[in-house]
């Protein structure tokens, strides 16, 4: 079955008078990823070029993607703006919410009794509104949506920050919060600020232990955790062209880590083999027309420095395997380094844990080259040492390696399966250990590693890898192995080495599948109900957050000063938590739990100015709330980075606080917090972050005047009646302004739908 045939046959239509247009505008040759983001403009094109990392651009994607635990969210929002359908292709799935705990078939049967009514929410709103819907156990997004609708040169959002996974098609997929897909999904304009244009360019081609998921772990290190902010990475060249099309899935998927906005490849012949391996070939014929579209211009190859703000280069033959790790996905160690590094920091070096699979690592090329080292272990008799688990990405996926026996495999060498679900990867683990607070290591294929993430455990020291690595390792038990140089001892006391790894990029019987899992919307939705109790815990309609009073904001309090990395995760944790996501009063019981004070450097213990006594950060803002009085949150670099969840910016929101002010964004979130009419603000000194005392009260002075490119001014009155004045950036346009003054986005979409 081919989705969105026609809509994709638009778009190559219209792509290349769009793009022989924007040539001429620019008046130069372009890279791929302007091609997709000019001939994606809402409108017409400008009287001049924008500029890019300056000029917000309203763009009109061709869809929307959302999993389960974000789309609770973002669809309850929607269902109040007064449309009767989604204006663009929108699809929903159910990955988030399956607990890793036994295996396959028993944790897919525990979720489905666990989570029936937000399941049955999800397929309600879905049914009403022409959403297709994904059933439990279908996959994951990203795996699934590259299997079914990723497209090159086409251009969607997903309320999951790993969205970009579709890049591996070639196409400008950008991760989002929920109030940012119920625009496009009500056929308004999409707004971002014009990225920059991060050039990667690959020559050589990758052999032996060495894999797609070493080139992002390279670039991570080479870029770090905020290092792509704002811009677009574009990997090209013959080494590009090498690697096979999952292979740039995953290159595209991890590149959230690094704060891009995006990655994406440039159309090639493995992208083409790939749509025709899962059933797209018309879109391989059509892409295949317009080829010289989807990728660079000549020139650009030619002299690539002249048309990238940045240009990194790779030699493919080079590249060695790395690990990154632990607790920040951009501390990057090449493997014949890892053993040094042990000792040097003094890492647990015994592997306790390894897990391949996720959305980042779960395709057939992935599980065939991990189950070649399984099968070579096992002929040379070795087993694994550490505990091993499996995630395969999708139904089909899962089914077609059960068909060609590499399940099997994976069990006889004590592996276990886990479900077609996230679980692990984002905390959705029910892991057993003995100790919790015991120092100990783990080492997975996934994506994303800060502490807490994976088991909600701090102790937890969570390393990255290829699958490929992990799998290595978990044979060897220790981090400390290098599959490249170092033997193992068998069972009969013989030391062996591991073969290097071999495997497919595509099946060669082809994939199959009995349920895919996919369940179409009815085709007339007007008579069907949403399904949401007035009682439940984990469902709530939403009400319109207040507009602004129309004032300076003043005698605030700091609720809390966030010390260090703070991240989505730590301002709304996943796993136990998301159970709540579809209800905005209970979530907020775990706002900032995991940010730490700067003040006596714990977790979840603020000042109550009220009171004078320490307590829980939600319940101290919740007396604050009572009291009327509006709070302020103080935060460090990168300040929330991590996952697209707009929880993070909703919670506060919800319980009054006013407005975050940092030393640093994350792009998705700052975004996020200006959706929901929240200040999203940055210290024009830097250093300012260290006069914020803990018993400040704080005035934000020149609302009245606020305008775009215009500091405000923060006052910061001390306990002692000494006060400091101090500037604050801001990235608002006039729209952007609009949504602060109406009290959020979503206010002025309910103005032009609900008469």
């Amino acid at each position: 079955m081919v989705f969105d045939l026609s809509l994709i046959k638009k778009v190559y239509s219209e792509m290349p008078a769009k793009i022989d247009a924007a040539r001429k505008l620019l008046g130069r040759p372009l890279t791929m990823t302007e091609k997709i983001l000019y001939s994606h403009l809402h409108g017409s094109l400008p009287v001049s070029a924008y500029t890019r990392g300056k000029d917000y651009v309203d763009f009109a994607p061709d869809r929307v993607a959302m999993q389960d635990a974000t789309a609770q969210m973002a669809l309850l929002q929607f269902m109040t703006c007064g449309r009767s359908k989604v204006a663009v292709p929108s699809t929903v799935h159910c990955d988030h919410l399956i607990q890793a705990k036994i295996g396959a078939k028993k944790d897919l049967q525990l979720a489905l009794e666990t989570n029936r009514e937000v399941y049955d929410f999800l397929a309600s709103i879905s049914d009403k509104y022409g959403i297709g819907f994904w059933k439990p156990g279908a996959g994951i997004i990203h795996q699934v949506v590259l299997e079914n609708y990723a497209f090159p040169g086409g251009m969607m959002i997903g309320t999951d920050s790993h969205t970009p996974n579709a890049g591996g098609l070639g196409m400008v997929a950008i991760g989002v919060g929920g109030a940012d897909a119920v625009d496009v999904m009500a056929g308004l304009p999409w707004e971002l600020k014009m990225p920059k244009v991060i050039g990667v360019k690959l020559t050589g081609k990758m052999s032996g232990w060495t894999s797609a998921k070493d080139v992002i772990l390279w670039v991570a290190g080479q870029l770090t955790v905020k290092g792509g902010t704002g811009a677009i990475v574009e990997y090209f060249g013959e080494g590009a062209d090498s690697m096979s099309a999952t292979g740039k899935g995953t290159v595209c998927n991890m590149g959230a880590e690094i704060g891009a906005t995006c990655s994406l490849f440039t159309y090639d012949d493995k992208m083409s083999a790939y749509l025709k391996a899962t059933g797209r070939e018309e879109v391989a014929a059509l892409a295949d027309g317009i080829r010289d579209h989807l990728r660079p211009d000549a020139a650009v190859y030619a002299d690539p420095e002249k048309y990238y703000d940045q240009l990194l280069e790779l030699d493919l033959s080079a590249l060695e395997p790395y690990i990154n790790g632990p607790f920040t996905p951009d501390l990057a160690t090449p493997v014949s380094k890892m053993k040094e590094a042990v000792e040097k920091n003094g890492w647990p070096a015994k592997l306790e844990v390894a897990l391949i699979g996720s959305c980042t690592n779960s395709s057939y090329e992935d599980i065939s080259r991990s189950a070649s080292i399984v099968k070579d272990a096992i002929s040379k008799g070795i087993k694994t040492k550490s505990e091993f688990t499996i995630t395969p990405g999708s139904e089909q996926v899962r089914y077609t390696i059960e068909r060609d026996g590499f399940i099997k495999e994976f069990e006889d060498a004590g592996g276990i399966v886990l479900a077609n679900a996230c679980g692990p990867c984002i905390g959705q683990w029910a892991r057993h250990i003995d100790d919790p607070n015991r120092k100990n290591t783990i080492i997975t294929s996934f994506n994303r590693n800060f502490a807490k993430r994976n088991d909600g455990l701090a102790s937890t020291h969570a390393f990255v890898a290829s699958p490929e690595i992990v799998t290595a390792l978990a044979m060897a038990g220790t981090i400390a192995f290098n599959p490249l140089k170092d033997k193992l001892t068998n069972e009969k006391g013989e030391e062996v080495m591991l073969n290097e790894p071999t495997g497919f990029e595509l099946p060669p019987k082809g994939f199959a599948v009995d349920d895919a899992g996919y369940q179409a919307p009815a085709k007339d939705g007007s008579g069907i109900q949403v399904k949401v109790a007035s009682d439940s815990k984990r469902l709530q309609l939403l009400e319109p957050f207040a507009a602004w009073e129309g004032t300076d904001l003043k005698g605030l309090k700091l609720l809390i000063k966030a010390k260090g990395k703070c991240t989505t995760d730590h301002i709304s944790m996943a796993g136990p938590w998301l159970k709540f996501r579809g209800h905005l009063d209970n979530i907020s019981n775990n706002m900032l739990i995991g940010a730490v004070n700067f003040f006596n450097e714990k977790t979840d213990s603020v000042k109550n100015q009220l009171t004078g006594e320490y307590g829980a950060v939600p319940a101290t803002q919740r007396a604050y709330k009572t009291a009327g009085i509006g709070s302020i949150v103080i935060g460090d670099e990168n300040y929330g980075e991590g996952s697209s969840r707009e929880h993070a910016a909703m919670e506060p929101r919800h319980l009054g606080v006013r407005a975050i002010i940092v030393r640093s964004f994350a792009r998705i979130h700052e975004t996020n917090l200006k959706k929901q009419g929240m200040l999203a603000l940055t210290f024009a000194n830097k250093g300012d972050y260290d006069k914020v005392q803990e018993d400040d009260s704080i005035d934000i002075a020149g609302l009245t005047a606020f305008a775009p490119g215009k500091p405000l001014t923060v006052v910061l009155n001390h306990k002692d009646g000494s006060k400091d004045e101090v500037l604050v950036n801001h990235t608002y346009n006039e729209q952007q302004i609009h949504w602060f003054k109406e009290g959020g986005a979503l206010n002025l979409i309910r103005k032009q739908f609900v008469k």
